[in-house]
């Protein structure tokens, strides 16, 4: 049994747990992060792919990476299309904020060759992880190595950056879990193609919901509404094209550009939320702690969202040794968790049919969408949540983050910085 002492011990590799690992870094305090997946294994899945501007600020901001500003695409805006019209939420014009097109693996590999740069403790492809003594004042985490070799790594604190299927997430004493199913699922595709909109369209036909999105010039994500036993083997592409054109038909005669599909999947998805994201010196966080339909895009933020928090409560609680500090982590993650549950759940029921409406359903569907389209305030409201609600108070950690990657960075990662901060403004 080989045995680590460190400060943080981080049980998940992805976004949420890198981005961590980096924030603690910048503040002076240790970490060891361990992983299941290969770093290549998570490189190749491909996930959700819209930043809010708070998420673009962070990892360019805190020294990660600023290539999101040269390799993303920035959205200053989405399509609502319905009865076969197109309507734009304008972000700029309302909110002066912007969100930006960058695939979540984009954000993995910045994050790793960040760790990678600072000399991180990342350790890639365990197994048989377990987490130990949350309530004494020196947890641990077990594991075995990719060649057997076993390992305990002890610390102050443990972090539950695990994922959906968490592990950590059962050690939370007294948890009170909220769910939410949907009658429905997204048909997915990645398509080798041009862009079809210049931005994200969101659209509600009578056959349900379909989504229009963008990954690089030749390369295009899609979704269309279909049944959760949906297998996607049953699908032509010549149907699922005719599926997604069907949904998008309308008076200005919108036509998708298509092209040789690579991927096919359903993606069956749900609400969720675990309250409290804390236990003893066990503190959850990202899709461990709570997840959210991809509708409103807020899965990948919530989980920066949740770090960018819990960077500054430890560096209170670890380096200044206010152990306090942990008390406020879940209220203050819980806050913007269910607010962005609120907005995905009304994204999600405001778009998609359900089998079982009625007229009466169809026509208020339609009504809701109207209410949003034709005023400023509804448009506003969109546009807010979508690009991403400032944090109400200035994180200690940040503004440590943002002096230390200032010292470190070259002229044109400064210009960069500035770029983002500028453009990504609001209120």
């Amino acid at each position: 049994m080989t045995l680590t002492r460190t400060q943080v011990g981080i049980v998940g590799g992805g976004p949420a747990g890198l981005m961590l690992a980096h924030l603690l870094h910048v503040a002076g305090i240790e970490s060891v992060v361990v992983e299941t997946r290969s770093r290549r294994e998570i490189e190749q899945t491909h996930r959700a792919g819209i930043l809010e501007r708070d998420s673009v600020r962070l990892l360019v901001e805190s020294g990660a990476s600023d290539r999101v500003l040269r390799d993303g695409h920035e959205h200053t805006g989405i399509d609502l299309r319905f009865g076969g019209v197109s309507h734009r939420i304008d972000f700029q014009t309302l909110v002066g904020a912007s969100t930006w097109l960058y695939p979540q693996t984009e954000v993995f590999v910045d994050l790793a060759d960040a760790r990678s740069r600072d000399g991180g403790d990342v350790r890639f492809e365990v197994s048989g992880v377990s987490v130990l003594d949350v309530t004494t004042d020196r947890p641990g985490i077990r594991y075995t190595d990719a060649e057997g070799g076993e390992h305990e790594v002890r610390c102050d604190v443990v972090v539950g950056a695990d994922g959906s299927r968490s592990t950590t997430r059962a050690l939370v004493a007294d948890r009170r879990q909220y769910f939410r199913e949907y009658p429905f699922a997204w048909f997915g595709i990645l398509c080798e193609a041009p862009p079809s909109a210049s931005e994200l369209v969101y659209a509600r036909s009578e056959h349900g919901f379909a989504l229009v999105s963008q990954r690089t010039e030749s390369v295009q994500r899609m979704y269309f509404q279909c049944d959760p036993t949906t297998s996607a083997d049953d699908w032509s592409e010549d149907r699922i094209w005719a599926q997604l054109q069907a949904d998008l038909d309308g008076e200005d005669g919108f036509e998708l550009r298509t092209g040789r599909i690579l991927e096919k999947t359903v993606l069956p998805f749900r609400s969720f939320v675990c309250e409290p994201m804390r236990h003893g010196n066990l503190l959850l966080a990202g899709d461990a702690a709570h997840t959210v339909p991809p509708t409103g895009a807020k899965g990948l933020n919530l989980a920066l969202a949740d770090v960018r928090v819990l960077a500054e409560v430890l560096e209170r609680a670890i380096s200044r040794q206010d152990r306090t500090a942990l008390e406020e982590y879940t209220p203050r993650a819980l806050s913007r968790v269910w607010r962005a549950q609120h907005f995905s759940y009304w994204m999600t029921t405001m778009l998609h049919r359900s089998a079982e409406a009625s007229d009466f359903d169809e026509r208020r569907q339609l009504g809701e969408l109207e209410s949003v389209v034709g005023s400023e305030s509804g448009s506003r409201y969109l546009a807010e949540a979508y690009t991403g609600w400032p944090e109400p108070t200035q994180s200690t950690t940040i503004s440590a983050t943002r002096s230390t990657a200032a010292e470190a960075s070259s002229a044109r990662e400064a210009s960069a910085s500035s770029t983002v901060s500028g453009t990504a403004s609001g209120t």
